[in-house]
């Protein structure tokens, strides 16, 4: 099926998985790293400090998610989007209002679980969950939310912070949330309800197959406490977590990174048009390419041009260099929703996919907590940007081999 004949049939689903990850930015590293010398210079803190009451926020937010993205198996996706709209409204509103640090750890907190993470959660596994064949096309599709959030937004964002002050900006944000994105995602869901019956008869026709059948299906239908018991899972996480990793804890550090390079604040603004830009035919192209190939194969190749930003990174600081970097970022970025996506289903099965993907997606959080703490404590250290470029590059290539030797470990190979 062509894209465009997906899109034909499914237009309204497709555009609440786009709406929900282009919303997600507000909860994304890059938008909330906008606020940064605002936010450090209103409560006086180092970029260390500010980079660990982020982590500690975000590793908060790992920790719930665990629970709370596993609901999506079981709680009707109209009324979790709802509660999960409120929430980000209600982030926004607390960031708006915060006048003390442990308000603003709480804010960041519920920005990055409603946002960052359960937005992100909700769409993508929504997109595995319904659809099959078509899996890679409907992620690509409704992941290119996340590189129109990344393009409009910063350079939207420095416009705004011009006329309104920081914590303005964020009450727009929670209106903008309760009053068109609240509306307009559960206007896209209309009909799902019997979009949901059929995928239930799918499954219940799984499980009624002959018995050969049966094991099969118990086989590919995985537990959250069998993959964990997996050790293909913890040899693909590396990869998995890799731009997570490195990309939040540079994002978080841009204006430390623009400094070090000397280049324009504006300039690097625009050059997430870049960054979003390399991410739309990444993800387009990658749609038919797991399709065909499958996403547990492509899952060793995607962090590969993550790797060439890196280099690009290490190389010097010309000005040129910058949308280089973006835009190789951008790719890995673009890739990375479709064949990671489709990597969960096509390993483990559909029927505990929520839960999976929680758990999954918590650990990636974990990751993203990790950096800008790392990274602020080494540049409070005095260590280089490119040196911290150069152990981002050695710890993608170590995490593209284990991903590779993944697919050539034996299913049922477990640590029992």
């Amino acid at each position: 099926m062509s894209y465009f004949t997906l899109i034909g049939q499914h237009w309204r689903f497709l555009a609440f998985g786009f709406a929900l990850t282009f919303v997600s930015s507000f909860g994304q590293t890059f938008f909330i790293a906008l606020f940064s010398d605002d936010v450090r210079s209103a409560f006086d803190l180092s970029h260390g400090e500010y980079g660990a009451c982020y982590s500690g926020a975000t590793l908060a937010s790992g920790f719930t998610i665990i629970w709370l993205g596993q609901k999506l198996d079981t709680v009707d996706l109209r009324i979790f989007t709802a509660v999960l709209c409120l929430g980000l409204a209600t982030a926004a509103l607390a960031m708006a209002l915060a006048l003390i640090v442990i308000v603003l750890v709480v804010a960041i907190y519920m920005l990055r679980l409603f946002g960052q993470g359960l937005l992100s959660h909700t769409a993508l596994t929504s997109m595995a969950r319904y659809f099959d064949e078509t899996r890679g096309k409907a992620m690509s599709l409704a992941g290119l939310g996340f590189p129109a959030g990344e393009a409009v937004l910063p350079v939207l964002t420095v416009w705004v912070l011009a006329t309104l002050t920081w914590r303005q900006s964020w009450m727009l944000i929670a209106g903008i949330v309760l009053v068109l994105v609240l509306p307009a995602a559960l206007w896209l869901l209309r009909g799902h309800g019997a979009r949901h019956q059929q995928h239930v008869q799918r499954l219940s026709m799984e499980s009624s197959a002959t018995h050969g059948q049966r094991a099969e299906s118990r086989r590919r239908q995985w537990s959250r406490a069998d993959v964990l018991r997996d050790v293909r899972f913890y040899m693909m996480l590396p990869a998995i977590m890799a731009p997570g990793f490195i990309v939040t804890g540079l994002f978080f550090h841009q204006l430390h990174l623009i400094e070090f390079k000397g280049w324009d604040k504006q300039w690097f603004a625009l050059c997430f048009i870049a960054f979003a830009g390399a991410q739309l035919p990444a993800g387009i192209i990658a749609g038919p390419l797991v399709d065909r190939f499958t996403g547990r194969r492509l899952l060793p190749l995607f962090v590969l041009p993550m790797l060439g930003a890196l280099i690009v990174l290490m190389s010097g600081s010309h000005t040129l260099l910058a949308p280089l970097f973006m835009v190789l970022l951008g790719m890995t970025s673009g890739v990375g929703g479709p064949i990671v996506g489709s990597m969960w289903p096509e390993v483990y099965g559909v029927k505990h996919l929520g839960a999976i993907r929680a758990m999954a997606t918590s650990i990636m959080v974990f990751g993203t907590a990790g950096s800008p703490i790392t990274m602020g404590w080494l540049i409070d250290a005095g260590v280089s940007m490119d040196a911290i470029a150069a152990m981002c590059a050695g710890y993608t290539i170590v995490a593209a081999l284990l991903a590779w030797a993944a697919n050539r470990t034996r299913v049922g190979a477990s640590l029992e």
